[in-house]
């Protein structure tokens, strides 16, 4: 395939058309900076800004440029770029107020904060207002199911009547207009800038991921979150949080009575210990019987919202019983197949009703949801079933695997690796679980990033070969995820499940720090279609022998 430098997702429809105007002395006195002037003729007190960025290549004129310090560069370096594109004034800490008098030409406004990252969620809110106070905001965190559910409340107000916004890891919709992301949630001034823009286009209710990243650096800081909710918690992002209990405390930021960024109610699913735990987070320093919700879909789980009665259809989709606080059952459908989304579509349900909607009317809405790269049915006329899913946390690929291995009515391929320069504790861990689960896996690359793949293949292959040779079926080791792909295709026999796991909806694949091009939905339709064209014959590479043995590369 052909490779491309990642591309910056485009501006258009980022940055409201009519921003508000904030006088510079106003924005220092709300985020609490010193306010300086530096270059010739200094003056800086009639200066007024229109907008923010911390990108160098982002700034319009009229801006603010947040100069952080960072750990390769101090972001005040490109200070002469974000002037020349029309920065009026900069916000930075000490040193980089010295790096903007050095190159600045003419008279620039500086606000400098000792630490200016602290202060950037406020300053992002007031530059645009603080669009956040005037719109329901419902943020979303946990390990898994984040992007379902949030599609699913965006789903359920939509057709309650609630003009809706999504911020997500897959896309952003501004009023039905898909913008691709780029990050789960974008940093504090492309997220305030989103907020405007949407309150400008008559969105009441926004519905969006919050990760422990964005979390942990800020980037949802001066959000006004009307409703939280907590999904569970297992392994992953252990490569940015040092254990555990700071992945937890992390997310607990949501719901913590000593966060700024504590949202004013909260739905916590409680089917996992970690859920418990987090409801207790979130009960404390809290009045009001609704102020905190519980969501249990397991039989007997005390919890102010249970599930009851779940059956599901031949086609995967599912129906159970949702019984709220007052004690009224609500029969619900859900087109997704797998247990775990039975408890996405609850806990968004309970969302809805957390903000005020018609429940009725969002149960309705709900039923009718698809989610890009989420247990994605591929169909091209074959006998056999082809799914995409995002699955690329141990949990999470277990919780796809079991779904799917409970439906099926012949054999299951699994094509899975994992992620380059993130976690590598869950390597071993998505092999073992991979193995389990499939009576083919195929271990392939997934982003290698810097790192080497065939080590990252290895890691998964230990975990994978751990598994006892009666508890797991056949395993491989291609490299090229194409070939891997098409290798699971020429396997399957009619009846047979054919699971790409771990990219979903991505459409690139990050390779020594060039992203090329690669949908695992476009790649597995096209192998179909060569399959029913050049015809089956079920000829695969032979299964690997043992550990270290190697495969395919």
């Amino acid at each position: 395939m052909s490779s491309s430098p990642d591309p910056t997702p485009p501006e258009e429809g980022r940055r409201p058309e009519h921003p508000p105007v904030t006088r510079i002395e106003d924005l220092a006195a709300a985020i609490g900076a010193e306010l300086t002037a530096v270059g010739n003729e200094a003056p800086a007190g009639d200066t007024s800004v229109t907008g923010i960025d911390l990108r160098a290549q982002g700034i319009r004129p009229g801006d603010i440029f947040a100069a952080l310090p960072g750990a390769r560069a101090h972001g005040a370096s490109f200070a002469a770029e974000a002037l020349d594109r029309g920065a009026v004034a900069v916000l930075t800490d000490a040193e980089g107020c010295d790096l903007v008098a050095a190159v600045a030409s003419g008279p620039v406004a500086v606000l400098v904060h000792p630490d200016p990252r602290s202060v950037l969620g406020a300053a992002s809110a007031t530059v645009y207002g603080h669009p956040s106070r005037r719109m329901r905001v419902v943020g979303i965190t946990g390990t898994s199911g984040k992007t379902t559910t949030a599609y699913l409340v965006e789903a359920g107000l939509s057709a309650a009547g609630h003009v809706a916004g999504l911020v997500g890891t897959v896309e952003t919709r501004i009023d039905g207009i898909r913008i691709p992301s780029a990050l789960t949630t974008p940093e504090a001034p492309q997220l305030h800038a989103l907020f405007a823009v949407m309150l400008e286009r008559g969105v009441d209710t926004v519905v969006m991921e919050v990760s422990s990243h964005a979390l942990a650096l800020g980037r949802v800081d001066a959000t006004d979150f009307d409703v939280g909710a907590f999904t569970n918690l297992s392994q992953d992002h252990l490569d940015f949080h040092k254990d555990f209990e700071d992945y937890f405390g992390a997310k607990a930021r949501l719901f913590a009575h000593d966060s700024p960024v504590r949202a004013a109610r909260a739905v916590v699913c409680v089917d996992d210990s970690w859920g418990e735990r987090m409801a207790e987070v979130a009960a404390t320093g809290r009045a009001g019987e609704d102020a905190v919700w519980t969501l249990g879909t397991a039989p007997g789980t005390p919890a102010d919202w249970t599930v009851s009665d779940p059956t599901t259809d031949p086609d995967g989709a599912q129906d159970f019983t949702l019984t709220g606080p007052a004690g009224d059952g609500h029969r619900m459908s859900v087109a997704l197949p797998g247990r775990y989304n039975v408890t996405n579509a609850a806990l968004a349900a309970a969302i809805c009703a957390a903000v005020g909607a018609d429940l009725d009317a969002a149960i309705r809405g709900i039923a009718t949801v698809s989610v890009p790269g989420r247990v994605e049915r591929v169909e091209r006329g074959q006998d056999f079933l082809a799914i995409v899913d995002y699955a690329h946390k141990p949990a999470a690929l277990s919780a796809v695997v079991d779904t799917l291995r409970g439906s099926a009515t012949g054999r299951i391929a699994v094509v899975v690796g994992a992620g380059g320069d993130r976690d590598r504790g869950k390597r071993p861990l998505m092999g073992e679980v991979a193995a389990r689960g499939a009576d083919l896996l195929i271990v392939t690359d997934d982003n290698p990033r810097s790192e080497n793949a065939a080590a990252i293949r290895a890691a998964v292959l230990d975990g994978a070969w751990a598994v006892p040779g009666t508890e797991r079926g056949d395993i491989l080791e291609i490299g090229d995820r194409a070939a891997a792909i098409d290798a699971a295709v020429q396997w399957a026999r009619p009846g047979d499940v054919v699971l790409v796991a771990g990219k979903g909806h991505e459409t690139g694949q990050e390779i020594d720090g060039t992203k090329h091009p690669f949908d695992d939905r476009e790649v597995l339709a096209a192998s179909i279609d060569r399959r029913s064209t050049s015809g089956y014959d079920g000829h695969i590479p032979p299964a690997v022998g043992g550990p270290h043995h190697g495969g395919t590369a």
